[in-house]
């Protein structure tokens, strides 16, 4: 049961993280509803730089579940 778990969560941490490394980069984001009901925020999520990072929150999602798999998340509880 719990390597079931351990498999059910790392799979949805890894699609997590392609979804957050795909929909930057894809026209959904530059055409969706808070640019429209907030034009303000328009020059801030544009910016590459704001693509890049949510592309690299995707990249540590993948590299988390990659952890979980392999059972290499240890809390600070047990590393003391």
């Amino acid at each position: 049961m719990k390597s079931l778990l351990r498999i059910l969560i790392s799979l949805d941490v890894f699609l997590l993280g392609v979804v957050l490394i795909m929909i930057p980069w894809l026209g959904y984001w530059d055409h969706n509803f808070f640019l429209e009901k907030y034009p303000g925020l328009i020059p801030f999520m544009l910016h590459p730089s704001v693509r890049g990072a949510v592309t690299g929150l995707g990249a540590l999602d993948v590299m988390l579940a990659g952890n979980i798999l392999r059972g290499r998340t240890n809390s600070v509880a047990t590393r003391t």
